[in-house]
């Protein structure tokens, strides 16, 4: 695992890799920002409403700005998310020619596949957050579940994207995805830290990727 961090870290600060999450990141944020800059009063309703039945008042008040801002950030990590395995494919074949030359690519994401696996993704994600809100607030126990709910984002998508380039083989792809949910956990890390976020989807790509080819090396 040692290896395959090592690689994955060094592939991810590399030019192209960081070039391709810049662009990613620019436009998931004007996605992100300008709805919610628009509909502001509209998005903060909502986490009012929502927030209406918590006998906190101080949740109804301060932290409704809070979670509308949060909420908002979500977002903006799922369309990251969304975007990164769109558009990702080329980058990774090229990863894997550069490290592994002699593995075939075996298939192609479907582009209507990958969007309803990051649509269930996400969608699994955003309920369970918006229910999760008031534990949040908790130390230690809210940063535990945030944690989780990332992981929860990255692991289908990370396992569809790369497994379906070089694992023909649907048992077999099942096989090696044994650790993609300690991958998602390791890459959800990422978005704790701010800038370095809007590499957390890559990154579980990557290391997924040194995961299942080097396991054939």
């Amino acid at each position: 695992m040692n290896q395959t961090l090592s690689k994955t870290l060094s592939d991810l600060f590399g030019k192209e890799v960081v070039l391709f999450v810049c662009i990613v990141a620019v436009g998931a944020l004007v996605l992100a920002v300008v709805p919610m800059w628009i509909f502001w009063e509209e998005w903060l309703g909502f986490m009012v409403s929502y927030l209406h039945w918590i006998p906190w008042e101080w949740l109804q008040t301060t932290g409704a700005s809070i979670a509308a801002f949060a909420l908002g950030y979500m977002v903006f990590i799922v369309l990251i998310n969304l975007f990164t395995s769109l558009f990702s494919e080329t980058l990774l074949i090229r990863l894997a020619k550069k490290h592994y030359p002699d593995t075939p690519v075996t298939g192609e994401a479907s582009i209507a596949a990958s969007i309803a696996v990051n649509a269930k993704a996400s969608v699994i994600f955003l309920i369970l957050f918006i229910l999760f809100i008031p534990l949040l607030f908790v130390p230690v126990l809210g940063q535990i579940a945030m944690l989780y709910l990332w992981s929860v984002l990255i692991k289908e998508p990370t396992v569809y994207e790369v497994g379906s380039l070089f694992i023909k083989d649907r048992r077999i792809r099942k096989e090696k995805s044994k650790k993609a949910r300690t991958i998602a956990l390791i890459a959800s890390l990422f978005n704790y830290i701010p800038v370095v976020n809007i590499f957390a989807p890559i990154f579980a790509q990557i290391l997924f990727l040194h995961h299942i080819l080097r396991s054939d090396t």
